[in-house]
């Protein structure tokens, strides 16, 4: 993984933090893991070199990269601009197999990845992380196998598996259930520019999560010239031709933002975040208004974003169908608020890292709080919580959530910090800045 302007993020157990006052900080987060592999795919298959600036260096960007070069793609490290590490220049090739690739616990690597293996010559073996095998991937591999793609799954219909690459997929018209994740659809559309004929892509499940995800992958292959319409819901067409070579900046990730910027309702005071779009198709978009409704006063200027709190957090109900990565997060602020919380349309994060439903609960009840179950989300009523162990469930946003809880609960201690590196590697160093704030807000991240 490349270097940032941290040091590796530590292991093992971690004590969560109490706040000791009010917050005044002011920090930058990395670039968007989601914005970071789709361009990393779409300039691996443009029509020339392209650069991605102030990409997010994470676990899962290095495994995008590490299954881009195993392809026969050419990724090299420039002087950064982003101050989080080295800028990537891609230089796209012929696809070629004879390979394997670890897709680690990176979701976006085995979703996007695998249609892209199915445009190299030859074999390309697809495997992860064994606490990461159990992620739904029939439903591509179904989609792929009605394009024409010859896999070997034995029959599991799941990683692993081998995609025997021919160098190219005709296209056309195929049907897909994405309801357990909007990557499936992700996947097929960033790789169909390269199909023969293009996709025309159906959703034939009830429902489909994160649709901004979706809305991204749309706008990242507009932006680089090629055309992509929605003649129905859940359905999308996208003409065959070839991506065309971008200089990319990449967002910070917004999502990642939440812990810091939930901190300012839990521990009271203010939390600022520099660089926030005027406009993104990141799910964390949501965050300013979803903020306001638990009561934060937000405020927008000159791409800042701040977020002030009391430490009064108010219940309420909420459907974050077109958040679910936010749950977690909002997950820790429902068990301080003042009143229960219904969180729902997030039933498909049971499918994550880990069942986040599942995991959520069951740690809030170990620390004395009282968490129920529901079949599309989760219903928190706040009570006095203890010390504790928090596990990770190998789950990066289980863990910035163990953080957010132990602002305000003292003796919470996090089983496995390091899984925070999947998407953040930098966390404990920010959480720290974020801490030791004085009152004039200087310190700075």
């Amino acid at each position: 993984m490349s270097a940032s302007m941290y040091s590796p993020a530590p292991r093992g157990r971690w004590s969560a933090p109490l706040a000791a006052g009010t917050l005044n900080a002011r920090l930058r987060v990395p670039g968007s893991k989601s914005l970071t592999n789709r361009e990393l795919v779409l300039a691996a298959i443009a029509d020339a070199p392209g650069l991605v600036s102030a990409p997010l260096h994470s676990d899962d960007s290095a495994r995008m990269i590490d299954a881009l070069r195993a392809l026969g793609v050419g990724v090299e490290e420039q002087p950064g601009t982003g101050g989080f590490g080295p800028d990537l220049r891609i230089t796209p090739a012929r696809l070629t197999g004879g390979t394997t690739v670890d897709c680690g616990q990176a979701g976006t690597v085995m979703r996007f990845i695998a249609p892209l293996a199915g445009l190299a010559r030859g074999d390309v073996l697809l495997t992860a992380h064994e606490t990461a095998l159990h992620r739904p991937m029939g439903a591509m591999i179904h989609a792929l196998r009605d394009l024409g793609v010859d896999i070997e799954d034995n029959g599991s219909w799941s990683l692993p598996f081998t995609i025997r690459g021919r160098g190219h997929i005709r296209g056309g018209r195929v049907e897909i259930d994405a309801s357990a994740s909007s990557q499936f659809v992700s996947g097929l559309l960033l790789a169909a520019p390269r199909f023969d004929v293009g996709l025309h892509l159906v959703h034939t499940g009830e429902r489909l999560p994160s649709m901004p995800h979706i809305d991204m992958t749309v706008e990242a292959l507009t932006r680089r010239g090629i055309k992509v319409s929605r003649p129905a819901p859940g359905e999308w067409m996208v003409e065959g031709g070839v991506p065309r070579s971008r200089e990319i900046a990449i967002e910070p990730d917004l999502s990642n933002a939440a812990p810091f910027l939930a901190a300012a309702l839990v521990a009271g005071g203010e939390v600022s975040v520099e660089g926030w779009p005027a406009r993104s198709t990141q799910p964390g978009a949501l965050l300013p208004e979803l903020l306001a409704h638990l009561g934060a006063e937000v405020r927008r200027a000159d791409g800042v974003l701040t977020v002030r709190g009391t430490g009064r957090i108010r219940g309420g109900e909420f459907d974050l169908s077109a958040a679910g990565e936010l749950a977690p997060t909002f997950v820790g602020l429902a068990a301080l608020a003042d009143a229960p919380t219904a969180i729902t349309g997030i039933g498909h994060i049971r499918l994550h890292e880990t069942d986040r439903i599942a995991a959520l609960a069951g740690n809030l009840r170990a620390l004395g709080g009282e968490a129920e179950e529901l079949e599309d989300g989760i219903r928190i009523v706040p009570a006095a919580l203890q010390a504790g162990t928090w596990p990770a469930h190998h789950d990066h946003r289980m863990a910035t959530t163990g953080a957010l809880i132990g602002l305000r609960v003292p003796g919470v201690e996090i089983d496995e910090i390091g899984t925070t590196a999947k998407t953040l590697p930098e966390f404990t160093q920010l959480w720290e800045r974020l801490l030791a704030a004085d009152a004039t807000g200087s310190a700075r991240a």
